[in-house]
Parts: C-alpha cells; structure tokens; sequence
C-alpha cells in the first residue's frame, strides 16, 4: 500500500504509486474509494486501464457527498456509475449505471446502503466485461463489444 500522506507532493505519490504498480504489470487498475485525485501523467501512463465506481448517475453529482446531495436536490432517482478514468474528476466515459427510487424515508445514510448493494453487483460484472475482451475505451469514448456506448453507459432501470 502507498500512503499518500507519506509524499510531498501529488506528483511524489503518483510516482511511488506508478512503481509499486509496475511491478505487477497490470491490465486493469481497479478503484473503490480511493478519494485521490489522480496525476494527469498517471492517468495518461494507464489510459485505458483505469476503472472507478461513483455513487451517482454520472455526469450528475461528480464529487464526494452525492447522497446528501441527490436528497437537498430533491431528485427521485439515485444510482452507481462505473467509468473510465480521465483526467476529468469523475467525467471519464460511463460504462455502466444502475439506479434506484429514492424514498420518502431515505436519507443521506440509507441511500449510501441501497446504493452500496448495487455497487457490489455492478462493479464485478465490468470488470468481468474487461477482463474478457469486451469493453475498452478509444478517445474518450467508451466501447462495449465493438459498439459504442452512450454517454450514460448500459442504463439498467431502477427497480
């Protein structure tokens, strides 16, 4: 593990994260609650290869704070996005969302239970997805089985 906390700089970090990576030679990078902001040089190294899950119906409520967010906005649905990462903070090209009903007695912690269900679900079959073959980003665009994808990724409806 590298603990950022541990560098001077982003640019610091990025570089001992970069070679504690190399030695792996990975073909995907995997984030889950890393709350880093990426380098724009470590993004560009691994272009391609970099996925992340965030709690919102990208490009709505990139950040941090969505569920409190969706609520004060007074939104119905809420959902999970899985993306490529770009230099752009959570404005990567969507390769898949799942949403839900918000209800009227859900709050800010509720919402961080629904919606973490969903992650444990969704995140597993993308990378699934990559891992055969069949999603892989070109630009800044997002393909899935040779077809590109929209720009809110595969949509599975709320349920």
């Amino acid at each position: 593990v590298v603990d950022h906390r541990q560098y001077a700089s982003r640019d610091l970090f990025d570089q001992a994260l970069t070679e504690a990576i190399d030695e792996y030679e990975p073909g995907l990078i995997v984030l889950a609650g890393f709350m880093r902001i990426l380098g724009a040089e470590f993004v560009k190294r691994y272009q391609g290869k970099i996925l992340n899950i965030h709690p919102s119906l990208l490009p709505d409520y990139p950040g941090t704070n969505t569920h409190q967010r969706v609520l004060d906005a007074g939104e119905k649905l809420h959902g999970v996005s899985v993306h490529f990462v770009t230099e752009e903070l959570d404005g990567g090209p969507v390769i898949a969302q799942e949403s839900i009903a918000i209800e009227s007695i859900d709050d800010a912690e509720t919402l961080a239970v629904k919606i973490h269900e969903k992650e444990h679900v969704l995140y597993p079959t993308v990378v699934s997805l990559f891992a055969d073959g069949r999603l892989r980003l070109d630009g800044n665009k997002a393909f899935l089985d040779e077809q590109l994808l929209p720009e809110t990724g595969k949509r599975i409806d709320a349920s």
